[in-house]
């Protein structure tokens, strides 16, 4: 006789295979729809608050460390146009990332069994929120304290009056390395998920991992204190939610074989 349980058993992805150029298509399709989504998020900054706006807005850290007159400089002779160009289109980006993220989902969604469906845009959704915190605690924390801490250094006989390009490149280089650290849950949970490491082995390596926190602090930040420690310590920290959510999140997303299996004696 055949076993009652073989249906449930079916590879439920059996059958749907699709032509390499139906991939290529949907691809093209995908590509199409962000890039429509990032130039709709570009128009509606350009209306407001205009890459003037946004300039002011980037600026404000390093400005409330500066004299009341002072203001940054553009050295180079294009530089008035293409920087402003340049936040405009990386604000556009953050602006778009839900949008991105899910034509990315959107994708891959077709080739994913029913049980990583369940996690895959969670997942999605939570990364996005950590890039999103990221970036906001280099903007209203980070940058600030960090000013701070340089100005107190600066001579009385030196003028701080920072290029602005120069001055978006670093806050830049910040939003990121803070952005894709913040991802370390999202790690965690997934080393844990796929069985590359155990929630007891992550414990253990706790205090590797604090070590290996401030070595990356220290080549992603510039040589000062504050921001180091601020990327730092936040990575330790979201390293023990990584932890915590690795459990549950571990029990949420397996699949119904291996939920039976588990529930056997």
């Amino acid at each position: 006789m055949a076993d009652p349980t073989d249906k449930n058993k079916e590879d439920e992805l059996a059958g749907t295979e699709q032509p390499f150029v139906q991939h290529l298509m949907e691809l093209r399709d995908r590509l199409l729809y962000c890039i429509y989504g990032l130039a709709v998020a570009g128009v509606l900054l350009a209306i407001w608050p205009g890459p003037s706006g946004l300039i002011d807005l980037i600026a404000v850290p390093i400005r409330a460390h500066m004299p009341p007159d002072a203001k940054l400089i553009a050295v180079g002779v294009f530089t008035p146009f293409f920087v402003p160009l340049k936040v405009l289109l990386m604000t556009a980006v953050l602006l778009a990332l839900p949008w991105l993220m899910y034509q990315i989902w959107m994708f891959v969604a077709p080739g994913l069994y029913s049980h990583e469906k369940r996690f895959a845009l969670p997942l999605i959704i939570f990364g996005s929120l950590l890039a999103y915190a990221g970036i906001a605690f280099v903007q209203f924390f980070v940058l600030d304290k960090m000013f701070g801490f340089i100005q107190r250094f600066t001579p009385a006989a030196v003028a701080a009056t920072p290029d602005i390009s120069s001055y978006v490149e670093a806050i830049l280089s910040l939003y990121i390395a803070f952005g894709v650290a913040f991802q370390v849950p999202i790690v965690v949970m997934l080393l844990v998920r796929f069985e590359m490491v155990t929630i007891e082995k992550l414990r253990s390596f706790r205090g590797y991992f604090i070590v290996v926190a401030f070595v990356v602090a220290a080549v992603l930040t510039p040589p000062d204190v504050v921001s180091q420690l601020a990327l730092a310590i936040p990575m330790c920290l979201l390293y023990e939610v990584g932890i915590i959510g690795a459990r549950y999140f571990t029990k949420y997303s397996k699949a119904p074989e291996e939920s039976a299996d588990s529930a056997q004696p």
